[in-house]
């Protein structure tokens, strides 16, 4: 059997390319329509789809936006809340900071501007 090579991550939404705007903007893609692709080919295309329906409750899936890779405690912290500080002027809302115990590492839970749910990791 071969191998998987490319994942598209798919998003219902009311407003696609307004959304795909916003993820563009995050993650530094290129927006083509209601699509955000990583310039550089490596990170996943989000596709952006529109469905009637708002949505109701928490998201299953959600993206993890690594910003505090490799760095631990105030240290990690200080740079989720940078990330934080940036995205919010975009629509990006705070939710809950999650600070690190014995197994996790801090993260910072956000939602979109649609309500989806993502962390600051």
């Amino acid at each position: 059997m071969a191998a998987v090579r490319q994942i598209q991550v798919t998003f219902d939404c009311a407003e696609p390319e307004r959304v795909a705007q916003f993820w563009c903007a995050v993650l530094g893609y290129e927006q083509q329509g209601s699509s955000a692709v990583d310039p550089s080919g490596v990170g996943p295309r989000l596709y952006f789809q529109p469905v009637p329906e708002d949505k109701v409750v928490k998201n299953r899936v959600h993206l993890d936006v690594r910003v505090g890779t490799g760095l631990v405690g105030e240290e990690r912290v200080a740079a989720l809340e940078a990330e934080c500080a940036r995205l919010a002027p975009l629509g990006a809302v705070r939710v809950q900071l999650l600070r690190a115990d014995e197994v996790n590492e801090s993260c910072l839970v956000m939602q979109d501007i649609e309500g989806n749910e993502f962390c600051l990791d």
